[in-house]
């Protein structure tokens, strides 16, 4: 049986618009509130000082989330690499968009939506 460890991570949460392995180790995913996702983007930006590393890359996303959260959600298309005990604050559509569709901020409220909270533990033992 493996051990896992969730190491202490100081430094961006990051915001991502998929639950998606970026690296390798063990993920932990749990469905957040809306309330939960506001105080953890409170906290990364006003008491930690830490701030976010987005990685939303399309601009009606960005667009929700900046409304749903009330805090700055800018687009950044990047290749994101989550580290060991690294937050991520994930959108996800609870729907499929048509191939290459880029969605509007209606069409994105109408397909409807969870946050999920994601973590990347370390396989310490085997």
């Amino acid at each position: 049986m493996a051990t896992v460890s969730i190491p202490q991570f100081d430094g961006p949460m990051a915001l991502l618009n998929t639950t998606i392995a970026t690296n390798d180790g063990v993920f932990q995913v749990e469905t957040i509130s809306l309330d939960r996702a506001k105080r953890l983007m409170s906290q990364h930006i006003n008491v930690y000082g830490v701030g976010v590393d987005s990685a939303i890359g399309h601009e009606s996303t960005a667009q929700v989330m900046t409304e749903l959260l009330g805090f700055d959600v800018p687009v950044n298309r990047q290749q994101f690499q989550q580290q060991p005990g690294q937050l991520a604050l994930v959108f996800k559509l609870k729907g499929r968009p048509p191939e290459g569709k880029i969605l509007s901020s209606n069409e994105i409220e109408a397909i409807g939506y969870e946050f999920k909270l994601m973590t990347l533990g370390e396989v310490v033992a085997v």
